[in-house]
């Protein structure tokens, strides 16, 4: 039985979803067996390696991350436990907070960057043609400016 152009959209989007659960799920998974963390915290030293002097604003960080700003109070607060961050007060705005990234986050990053880049590689861009790359390139960037542009 042929599918409703919105069963078919539905589909869609649930491949989407799976997809990326799927991924996500694979890269998260070996992070925690090679080196001990959760895919989260590989985002967030990411980010703030990525950064000038290493520091973002927990707003700007949540806004990087997707995350909602208590969710990411609460996930600094367990990297923050383990030594890789630290909080620092905004010496311009006495309600901003930083992150910061200490040597021994750093270290950690290093340690964990091999096992995530080998994770996207085998289960996100092994599945894909360099072309099929450039093609999802192409669409990811328009599904992001259509969204963005949304009221």
């Amino acid at each position: 039985m042929a599918q409703s152009k919105k069963e078919s959209n539905i589909a869609l989007w649930q491949d989407f979803l799976r997809s990326h659960a799927q991924v996500s799920g694979r890269i998260e998974g070996d992070l925690q067996e090679r080196v001990g963390f959760p895919l989260t915290w590989y985002d967030v030293l990411f980010h703030l390696a990525e950064a000038p002097k290493s520091k973002l604003r927990l707003q700007d960080l949540a806004d990087k991350l997707l995350f909602s700003r208590s969710g990411l109070t609460r996930l600094i607060d367990r990297i923050e436990q383990a030594g890789f961050v630290v909080r620092e007060p905004d010496p311009h705005d006495r309600r901003g907070v930083s992150a910061v990234l200490t040597p021994t986050g750093r270290k950690a990053l290093r340690r964990a960057a091999p096992t995530h880049t080998k994770g996207v590689d085998r289960y996100f861009l092994g599945a894909l043609t360099r072309a099929d790359q450039k093609s999802l390139r192409a669409l990811l960037a328009k599904i992001i400016a259509s969204s963005s542009s949304a009221p």
